[in-house]
């Protein structure tokens, strides 16, 4: 039995607006930058890279580089990238 398995892929799942806010909302309260930057790149794949590229005013590898694990984008760079993907950053009592 050699049954093939797809390789996960996070991006599939990030479907709709609601799926998209309920993710990123988990990964903020986590408090993980790397993560946060890894799920803004799972996000930006879901919507299409190129688009949020273009969308974010930053060149496709930029926009890669500023999303991987490690990276220490600016703040507005986070901020273009979250406007692009059509979410934005609240703060609320914790």
């Amino acid at each position: 039995m050699n049954a093939k398995l797809r390789p996960f892929e996070m991006a599939d799942l990030l479907d709709s607006e609601a799926a998209i806010a309920e993710y990123l909302t988990q990964v903020l309260a986590d408090g993980d930058t790397d993560e946060l930057l890894r799920a803004l790149g799972h996000v930006a794949k879901a919507r299409g890279i190129a688009e949020i590229a273009e969308a974010s005013g930053l060149g496709r590898e930029s926009l890669y580089k500023a999303l991987r694990p490690g990276a220490k984008p600016r703040f507005e760079t986070l901020a273009k990238v979250c406007h692009a993907v059509g979410v934005k950053l609240v703060a609320v009592p914790a």
